[in-house]
């Protein structure tokens, strides 16, 4: 299940059931899960470990050294899940500081030609088209980042958003909500993406009213924040929103 044609290193973990194409090159500190498949032209180096069945296509390079000028050497990883689907030319960096790594979840679907920089930590089953994502980016589950948008360093995508194609990121993104624009704003409720993944219509309505009173009404953040947790269900996806927004430290993107 190894062509010829790779080059792997010896200390390499290779584990059953592994497909190595063509031209793939494996560094000393790899570790393969059961059942990955890379297809061709694969490079993985550094401290680089993945999970479980995760397929890797052509010229994906993962775990090589960050680009961050702050590097000053040391051991820092790149730790990757189970069932993730990493397509072509997809770069996905190493952390920066000794100790440090960029953590990526199960699941996930990172189309061809994205970059994902270094520290980032993503959940599970977030689609990345063709986006760019600084270091430090904090990526909640099932998020869905359009292609050619790109997100600052340090912001936080939350859970079940949505980045509209070509959009600008330089604040976080509240979960449950639809950014679009240069820079982006908060245009709407994930109405589709709440429906797919089953949350309930009690909790779309409410969602729907916190959009209102967040983004319509002119209130300040905190004020806000208040009038939620005070006339609207205590419903989960309610609280994470609040708790969300009311950790932020870039500010929300309005």
């Amino acid at each position: 299940m190894i062509h010829s044609s790779a080059i792997i290193h010896p200390k390499a973990q290779i584990s059953s059931g592994c497909e190595v194409g063509p031209y793939c090159v494996i560094g000393e500190h790899v570790t393969l899960g059961e059942n990955c498949k890379l297809h061709s032209h694969v490079v993985i180096d550094g401290h680089t470990t993945l999970g479980k069945n995760n397929e890797i296509f052509p010229f994906a390079s993962l775990g090589l050294r960050t680009q961050d000028l702050k590097w000053k050497g040391g051991s820092t990883r790149l730790e990757i899940g189970d069932r993730n689907t990493i397509r072509e030319c997809v770069t996905i960096h190493s952390a920066t500081g000794d100790g440090e790594a960029t953590i990526i979840g199960s699941d996930n679907n990172i189309l061809a030609g994205s970059h994902i920089g270094h520290n980032v930590v993503m959940g599970n089953r977030v689609i990345v088209s063709m986006a760019a994502l600084a270091g430090h980016v904090v990526v909640e589950d099932f998020a869905l980042l359009g292609g050619l948008s790109a997100v600052h360093q340090f912001c936080r995508i939350g859970r079940m958003s949505m980045i509209a194609g070509c959009s600008k990121v330089v604040q976080d993104v509240p979960p449950f909500m639809i950014v679009d624009g240069n820079p982006a704003e908060t245009r709407m409720v994930n109405k589709i993406g709440m429906e797919r993944n089953g949350i309930s219509d009690e909790a779309q309505t409410a969602l729907r009213q916190a959009y209102k009173i967040l983004f319509r009404e002119e209130l300040s953040i905190p004020n806000a924040l208040a009038k939620i947790e005070k006339e609207l269900p205590q419903l989960p996806e309610v609280g994470h929103l609040v708790q969300f927004v009311r950790a932020s430290e870039r500010g929300i993107t309005k």
